[in-house]
């Protein structure tokens, strides 16, 4: 097969063999404005297998390419043509085939500067890209720059520039094809979602030259507003000057008509016309918001180009409901086009795109949104400063459980330390705080409260901005856009709804919480972490006092004061729920987290319990172990202290026939942390067992629930055919599971991560998505053994990756029944959950 056999041309027209998948998305765009008998100039595509021959080597037939000159009247641009326009390419060239004998009929048409300028940017162009020569020697301008350049590249390459215009078109093919497969050039598209491997065309156009008299110059036009998603025309056009105002500024218009200047409205009423015209017609035929590039000749409009317009996440939105509004797509197409991360961003304030930032820091973006708030340092100033009704900013080198209340002072928080998995990242999701953490460039300094970056000193009470989408820590106040809760959010998701197979619930452990949960229509609570109700301050004495007893009997009566503040949480979120499903983790965390560490602490603790300082210090100490995560704690706490557990159970059922005699029947899930063995569920079941019939009996009221176990440990997956009997439900904690599948900290590991991800360690951080590979093995195994020793159990996972995307997608498919993530999660949720349904749906359609 001789070299030129390998390449194919063809003419853009309406009936030509033109494919996405061969030719790229910017030759089918061009096929599909020409089909609607839009100005497009003659234009030509070469498809990807011919790109790929070109690239190494094999040039287009010479005789080809002079046809594509002679039809283009001597002039084409080439643009590059990928399966994705997010891809991007190399960069246009324009202007391919002008030489000396072009540029002087060229001076004679539209005088000698036009036809200069022309000539000086292929040159300056096809030196740079094509010969590979040093830039910054082609960067001439005004008088005599032709010339300059001319005689540049003639030294520089032992022979003049290409006067043949077959060879220029040839020679910038060649380079864009090359440049295509270049590492930069493959690395990047890679970042934008690319296959290592992808296909690039090729499209070359008849140069439509905006030089000439009369109204003459280039613009582009768009329908929408990229940032909002409202319909409001904007663009640009920018006049060139006659060719007799030698030296005149090219004049910029409006496209509308505006107080501030002239406009191509009201210069050329009956173009603005047909452009308005072309882009209702762009966006019907389509189904699409575009940006469409055109040129204006002497009053002759030429459409050059349309892309996809590039737009916020509110404008996703937007755009998406309005098409399929207007029935140009169908519902589930548009809940097909909003990427589910993008609903995070319109629940929160979020910094203004389009405003300046000065950037301090960056970390971790753990939770959406952004704030701006003065500077604390701890828990109590952060209350403090809530109290007089100033938003305050809570920094600190990580959060303990005991932070939790200044969380809720704050409106926001950034740590110096953690990952997507650390404590501070977890409630902060929760209560729909923006959250930085693992912050880098920052130094945070507690003790003498001031936070150093880049330099400078931020101290106690200065004004800094959190943006948790992005991870940047702003220096002062930044310009905000409200959230976008709007009839537009609504709709989608209710499309989505309508999807869905898979059910979404929320993680909620306050009234606020489940109330938040509500408003984002979870369909009910899958964890609520029973041990966050104890940090607060009328509760914690008791718990430690509880912690402090030395007998059973002793326990019990301290617990017993947390009987009714338990007792009454519950009711609240069973009301609440209204008999929609409510799964209740009982106690998990080791106990030293309810005990403080300073002395000032442990002073105030033993004056409070009666006891020595010493016998207070003596007995921390002995709680202490060296990996509490993996020592006394979720189970094995319920099991050698049952008092714990029995407390926990009996508040549990008291709050059911309370709430269920004056509202809906509610049937409680109570899930076992930390479960390793069979055992450990046989001995807690008997417990609850107990504890239920003692109520039934005590409050003569008949009432269900569901036990169920939180898979946490990879030798309950493992065991999870000998676990199932005995429970309702299994649900993966798969934040705990992670840390253990992998003996990775969740809360350390964001000091390596960024490193490991880089270097292809690992692909994404594992506590952020779900490791599909070992951790989600481990979960297939799991339900797979569940379901055979028990075929009616409930499937689902409740930690962090209930709320991503990929995640969810995996649930889907592994037939799970509900996701359960933090409750401004919810939305992304419901998104993706129904993403993965309409995909499941068209995967199995023939």
């Amino acid at each position: 097969m001789s070299a030129a056999a390998t390449i194919s041309m063809t003419r853009i027209a309406p009936s030509a063999q033109i494919a996405i998948a061969r030719h790229g998305w910017r030759a089918k765009c061009l096929q599909r404005l020409v089909r609607m008998d839009l100005p497009v100039p003659p234009s030509w595509a070469f498809d990807s297998g011919s790109v790929s021959a070109i690239a190494n080597g094999h040039l287009p037939d010479q005789d080809m390419l002079r046809t594509i000159i002679a039809e283009g009247d001597g002039l084409v641009s080439i643009r590059p043509s990928a399966l994705n326009p997010e891809w991007g390419g190399p960069g246009t060239v324009l202007n391919v085939g002008i030489n000396d004998e072009c540029h002087g009929a060229l001076s004679k048409k539209l005088g000698k500067d036009a036809a200069d300028a022309l000539y000086l940017g292929l040159v300056q162009t096809y030196a740079v890209q094509v010969a590979r020569l040093d830039p910054d020697m082609f960067t001439q301008d005004g008088p005599g720059a032709l010339d300059d350049a001319l005689r540049l590249y003639r030294d520089e390459m032992d022979e003049p520039f290409p006067q043949d215009p077959a060879r220029q078109l040839a020679e910038v093919m060649r380079s864009m094809a090359r440049a295509w497969d270049g590492p930069s050039a493959r690395l990047l598209r890679q970042a934008n979602g690319a296959p290592p491997v992808a296909p690039l065309g090729l499209v070359v156009q008849k140069m439509a030259l905006a030089l000439g008299p009369g109204l003459t110059g280039s613009g582009t036009i768009q329908f929408v507003d990229p940032v909002t998603g409202v319909h409001r025309i904007t663009g640009r056009f920018r006049g060139q000057q006659h060719q007799n105002t030698k030296g005149a500024e090219a004049e910029t218009l409006y496209l509308t008509r505006d107080e501030r200047g002239p406009s191509l409205e009201d210069a050329a009423p009956e173009v603005f016309a047909d452009l308005v015209r072309f882009g209702v017609a762009a966006r019907e035929r389509l189904r699409e918001e575009m940006v469409i590039e055109f040129v204006l000749t002497d009053g002759q409009l030429a459409i050059i180009d349309a892309i996809r317009l590039q737009r916020s996440s509110r404008a996703s939105v937007q755009i998406a409901v309005a098409l399929a509004r207007d029935g140009i797509i169908p519902e589930d197409e548009a809940v097909m086009r909003v990427e589910p991360r993008a609903l995070s961003e319109l629940l929160h304030y979020q910094v203004d795109p389009r405003a300046p930032r000065d950037i301090i820091g960056r970390g971790i973006n753990a939770s959406p949104g952004a704030a701006t708030g003065r500077l604390v340092f701890s828990a109590a100033a952060a209350q403090a400063q809530a109290s007089r009704g100033e938003p305050c900013v809570l920094v600190r080198r990580e959060t303990l459980p005991e932070d939790i209340r200044g969380m809720h002072a704050s409106v926001a928080v950034l740590t110096e330390r953690g990952g997507t998995t650390s404590h501070a990242a977890v409630i902060a999701r929760g209560m729909g705080l923006p959250c930085i953490v693992g912050a880098t460039g920052i130094s945070i300094d507690g003790r003498n409260r001031v936070l150093r970056a880049k330099g400078r000193i931020f101290s106690e009470g200065d004004q800094i901005t959190i943006d948790g989408s992005s991870g940047e820590v702003l220096a002062g106040a930044a310009e905000m856009l409200e959230p976008a809760l709007d009839d537009a959010f609504n709709q989608l998701l209710d499309w989505a709804d309508a999807a869905q197979t898979l059910s979404v619930r929320a993680n909620a452990d306050t009234a606020e919480e489940a109330e938040t949960a509500l408003r984002f229509k979870a369909q009910g609570i899958g964890l609520c972490r029973t041990e966050h109700m104890f940090f607060n301050e009328a509760r914690l004495p008791a718990m430690r006092e509880m912690i402090f007893a030395d007998t059973a009997e002793d326990r019990r009566m301290a617990l017993q004061r947390l009987l009714p503040m338990q007792r009454d949480d519950f009711v609240s979120l069973f009301k609440l729920m209204a008999g929609r499903p409510v799964t209740i983790r009982l106690f998990d965390p080791p106990l030293h987290e309810f005990l403080p560490t300073d002395r000032e602490a442990l002073r105030e603790l033993a004056f409070s319990l009666d006891l020595p300082l010493s016998d207070v210090t003596r007995r921390v100490e002995a709680m202490a172990e060296f990996n509490p995560m993996l020592g006394l704690r979720g189970v094995r706490l319920g099991i050698t202290m049952p008092e714990i557990y029995e407390m926990q159970a009996r508040a549990i059922f008291e709050a059911t026939v309370i709430a269920g005699s004056k509202g809906d029947a509610v049937v409680p899930e109570i899930m076992i942390p930390l479960v390793s063995a069979m055992r450990e569920v046989e001995l807690v079941k008997t417990q609850v067992d107990s504890v239920a019939a003692s109520v039934r009996n005590a409050m003569g009221k008949e009432f269900s629930y569901r036990l169920g176990v939180m898979v946490e440990t990879p030798r309950a997956a493992l065991r999870a055919g000998d676990i199932a009997p005995h429970s309702a439900f299994l649900s993966f904690g798969t934040n705990d599971l992670t840390q253990m599948t992998y003996g990775l900290s969740r809360d350390d590991a964001g000091r390596f991560m960024g490193s490991y991800v880089n270097q292809g360690v690992y692909e994404e951080d594992p506590f952020h998505i779900l490791d599909q590979e070992g951790v989600g093995e481990l979960l297939l195994l799991g339900a797979e053994r569940a379901r055979q020793a028990h075929p009616g159990i409930t499937i689902s996972i409740c930690g962090e990756h209930g709320g991503n995307p990929e995640s969810i997608d995996f649930c889907h498919r592994a037939g799970f029944d509900y996701v359960s993530c933090s409750p401004f999660r919810v939305p992304v949720a419901r998104l993706a959950a129904a993403q993965a349904s309409i995909r499941g749906r068209r995967e199995s359609q023939p």
